[in-house]
């Protein structure tokens, strides 16, 4: 499992001091790469996501910017970062992206592997360049299939559609330049094929038990009400389905319940404006250090996804909410993975017609009876420990990046 002495080059959008979805995993991946004796240089932008804009300890830095980060050299490029990130805003988004990092790949001398994450599948562009400069090993980690997800949104309406058939086919053409492409779930893995013959692995996000763990978890500030506690903590994005959960929130009894969502994103200060109820509560995200906290001390927890998303996307939200101990209420695609994971790990209800009275009901059965709750939780977390360890994913990874370099 040794990659003492390669020079790796990872490239991705995301990255720390980000601490939620993929700038977590992609930082956390580079973090093994080091440990495994590599050197490690990172392409990736100024830290901006959930919030869509530069972080405050980046705004006054300069366009680009060198970075030391626990062994890794990183290479930074000050993107545009829509407040509103509208269809045509986020294709300018991507493309400053493209052409900083472009300048900064040119900066690295040597390379023996190329990571590069999707979304963006521009990453994924530079990556074939770059590897090709050098001789060098690709693989591309794909967390989204960003097209597919923006298709399937509806982020891609009105007379946007004559663009993807030409996207899908730059897609295929960087997927096919790859070694080995990974992506994070069997259903990922599935519409994968269908695009590119290239060969694939299965990386699933992962989940470090330490780092949601109820038994040491305190009780944090935005959930101490004596009302039973609905969280929703993460992205507030297009691929949620708000308008229902609108529905579902004004039907919920309010004497009973809170509503708690902590996140930011694309869709957060709509939501916030068209959910004016006494048991809505919005909070900003929290640093990582208290997500423990907040997410033990729930109730439950709710992600409503849209159900014609399918295959593009495994929310890794998911296993934190698995994790806490609590059961899980989620909408989606009746075809989803996320379905088959929480019906093996009995971790609550997943359904997949959008009907309120079927969700308030299932809470009611669990705001009633704390030992069914607790069963849930127990089989949850028990669940999501066994099959997505954070060690043992990333263990078995790194011995395939050995593999791949001595091909």
């Amino acid at each position: 499992m040794s990659l003492k002495g390669k020079q790796i080059t990872f490239i991705g959008l995301n990255y720390a001091p980000e601490d939620t979805a993929i700038g977590l995993y992609s930082t956390q991946m580079v973090e093994a790469l080091i440990n495994a004796g590599a050197h490690v240089n990172v392409v990736t932008a100024f830290p901006y996501y959930p919030q869509w804009k530069i972080d405050d300890a980046y705004k006054n830095k300069p366009n680009y910017l060198q970075e030391d980060h626990k062994d890794a050299k990183l290479y930074r490029y000050k993107q545009y970062v829509p407040e509103i990130p509208t269809f045509l805003k986020r294709i300018i988004h991507i493309l400053s992206f493209t052409k900083g990092s472009f300048f900064n790949l040119r900066k690295i001398k040597h390379t023996d592997l190329v990571i590069s994450i999707i979304p963006f599948t521009s990453s994924a562009w530079l990556a074939g360049y770059h590897a090709k400069s050098h001789k060098a090993k690709n693989w591309i980690h794909i967390q989204d299939f960003e097209f597919d997800a923006a298709l399937q949104s509806g982020v891609s309406s009105g007379g946007k559609k004559f663009i993807f058939k030409f996207l899908f086919s730059l897609e295929q053409r960087i997927l096919n330049k790859a070694n080995v492409i990974s992506t994070i779930s069997h259903n990922m893995i599935a519409k994968l094929e269908s695009k590119t013959s290239q060969p694939n692995y299965y990386l699933p996000n992962w989940i470090d038990e330490n780092q949601v763990n109820p038994a040491t978890a305190q009780s944090h500030s935005y959930l101490q009400s004596d009302k039973f506690k609905l969280l929703y903590s993460g992205n507030v994005g297009d691929k949620q389905d708000w308008d229902y959960f609108l529905a579902f929130a004004k039907a919920l009894p309010p004497q009973h319940y809170d509503i708690i969502i902590v996140g930011a994103g694309a869709r957060y200060q709509q939501l916030k404006a068209e959910a004016q109820q006494e048991n809505i509560y919005f909070y900003d995200p929290v640093p990582f250090e208290e997500l423990s906290d907040l997410l033990c001390s729930a109730d439950a927890h709710f992600l409503f996804q849209k159900t014609e998303v399918l295959d593009t996307v495994m929310p890794s939200k998911l296993l934190g909410m698995m994790a806490s101990k609590k059961p899980s209420l989620v909408l989606g695609n009746e075809a989803s993975e996320v379905k088959t994971v929480m019906q093996k790990a009995n971790a609550g209800l997943y359904f997949s017609k959008p009907d309120v009275q079927t969700a308030i009901g299932q809470l009611e059965k669990w705001r009633t009876d704390s030992g069914l709750r607790d069963k849930i939780g127990i089989d949850a977390r028990n669940y999501v420990v066994k099959h997505f360890s954070r060690q043992e994913i990333l263990n078995k990874w790194l011995n395939s990046l050995s593999e791949l370099l001595e091909t």
